[in-house]
């Protein structure tokens, strides 16, 4: 029997290419050949920047060894590097970027750290039995461990062909889709901030900063990468990222990044409400929410994310809305800084509660109905409105509503019902509220405030002679609906009726009559 060596050869070679520990071994021979040595401390020349010609993508590269820059292992988390650690090893490169190694950088404690790779997520997929692939805009790999969840992105690269189950974009430019694969270099080009092209390399502890990113986060500007009106139109959350980022890292928005933002702002009407909740939790609940605000406003930002607390600013610029929602970020501010925990369920409520009033004053006005009963009717109004750029979950939405409907009711309480209002699940968020229409409004509002905060902050015998001496509010009854009088019948000779006459007499002697 002949055999032909050739036809053995290749039999083997398909044999060896189907079992994925050869694979792999393959792999990690690749990359020990054809890559520098990763043991040995870089060069001179590599520890200097490289200009654009000099590098194989567009951005200029500059490698800083480890012994030039301040990250330690024992900064980062263990199950960041038990994932940096086994992808490595499986053959594959591996980087912590962005957000963790800016932070650490800047002597921040990072909240998360995001792992990138040119691991596809299938096979990050079969590297972690903990993982899951998320995402159809982006495929992300998130590795669970517990309630720490490690995102692991595969490099991006630039679009080629057409292909719609890969990438595809809207006729604004917005990327719907964007799972085109490459190298690292063409994945810092698709980074958004020069500050977030950072690369910190596990195999050797280097960092890889990509378009003068290190040189930007020493003089604190904040530099889009490419051209700032083609990367806002592909994801103009862009710009509120950019916000962001200038207040949380105290950097100034370079010129040519901040010029085309006022003009673009309305793309955000164009963001899924469900990603653009995530993001006003970000703006408005870090510390920073003041401040992202007066800069959101400059940049025309807030409109299309609040349009209707929007028309009453524009309206009345300085009126008792903008007194209300400059309280709001104060207030979420300090709660913030103390520790304390802030709810959407407040904010939203507070927020919105003067869109709330405008829309029920124009219900009464329409259908005829109180005041009191439109205010009712205005609530699903109002919130169905926001929902529609920002989606509140239900479990945020109904406790705001509840906030509300308690602010009707604590001029009908003041006396001895505060009892029963303090019992209320809401009643410390809308007594909150409450204090807060007293600090920007002035006449019944500010006195009825002051009484319930006299009230709370007594002890109970205080409290007791609070209620018994607390007098109703004037305008309790001011929208009540008036009765009408049941019309007599005519007496016996057609004349009109007349009322009884008044008999006199003590009250019992009147109610036995």
């Amino acid at each position: 029997m002949v055999y032909d060596s050739r036809q053995i050869f290749n039999q083997i070679t398909d044999h060896i290419s189907r079992c994925p520990i050869f694979r792999r071994i393959s792999q990690f021979c690749k990359q020990l050949f054809e890559d520098a040595p990763k043991t040995t401390a870089p060069t001179q020349a590599q520890i200097e920047p490289t200009t654009p010609e000099q590098s194989s993508g567009a951005l200029s590269l500059e490698l800083v060894p480890r012994d030039a820059h301040t990250i330690s292992r024992k900064q980062i988390s263990e199950n960041a590097l038990k994932v940096l650690y086994r992808l490595n090893k499986s053959g594959f490169k591996a980087y912590l970027v962005g957000g963790g190694v800016r932070d650490l950088l800047l002597g921040i404690e990072p909240k998360d750290f995001d792992v990138v790779t040119n691991a596809t997520p299938e096979e990050i997929k079969k590297l972690f039995r903990n993982c899951r692939v998320v995402g159809r805009r982006f495929r992300l790999a998130h590795i669970v461990f517990g309630r720490d969840v490690i995102e692991v992105a595969t490099f991006r690269g630039h679009h080629g062909e057409s292909n719609e189950k890969v990438s595809k974009a809207n006729a604004e430019g917005r990327l719907l889709r964007d799972n085109v694969y490459g190298e690292i270099d063409e994945d810092a080009e698709r980074r958004d901030f020069t500050v977030n092209a950072l690369y910190y390399d596990i195999s050797d502890y280097s960092i890889r900063s990509y378009g003068g990113g290190m040189t930007d986060l020493k003089a604190g500007t904040l530099r889009l990468i490419g051209d700032p009106e083609t990367r806002y139109r592909e994801d103009p959350v862009r710009m509120l990222r950019a916000v962001r980022f200038a207040t949380k890292l105290n950097m100034g928005i370079e010129t040519v990044t901040a010029a085309p933002i006022k003009q673009l702002a309305p793309l955000l009407k164009d963001i899924p409400a469900a990603r653009m909740y995530e993001e006003v939790l970000k703006l408005f609940f870090a510390g920073k929410a003041l401040a992202n605000f007066e800069l959101m406003q400059e940049y025309k930002l807030f409109a299309p994310l609040f349009p209707q607390v929007a028309a009453l600013l524009k309206d009345d610029p300085k009126g008792t809305t903008m007194k209300m929602v400059q309280a709001i970020m104060k207030s979420t501010d300090q709660r913030v800084n103390e520790d304390k925990p802030v709810t959407p369920s407040f904010f939203y409520a507070a927020l919105l509660w003067y869109p709330l009033r405008q829309r029920a004053e124009d219900i009464a006005v329409e259908s005829g109905l109180t005041l009191y009963d439109a205010f009712f009717a205005a609530m699903g109004d109002v919130m169905e409105q926001q929902c529609q750029t920002i989606s509140i979950p239900r479990r945020f939405s109904t406790p705001a509503k509840d906030i509300w409907q308690l602010q009707l009711r604590f001029d009908r309480s003041q006396g001895t019902r505060a009892f029963k209002l303090m019992e209320h699940p809401k009643f410390r968020a809308a007594y909150d509220l409450l204090l807060l229409r007293g600090e920007v409004e002035a006449g019944n509002v500010a006195k009825s405030a002051a009484w319930w905060q006299q009230f709370v902050e007594a002890d109970e015998t205080e409290r007791l002679a609070i209620a018994r001496s607390g007098t109703k509010s004037p305008n309790r009854n001011r929208n009540a609906t008036q009765r009408r009088r049941r019309p007599r019948a005519p007496n016996a000779d057609g004349s009109a009726a007349t009322s009884a006459p008044k008999t006199s007499g003590t009250p019992k002697a009147k109610a036995a009559e």
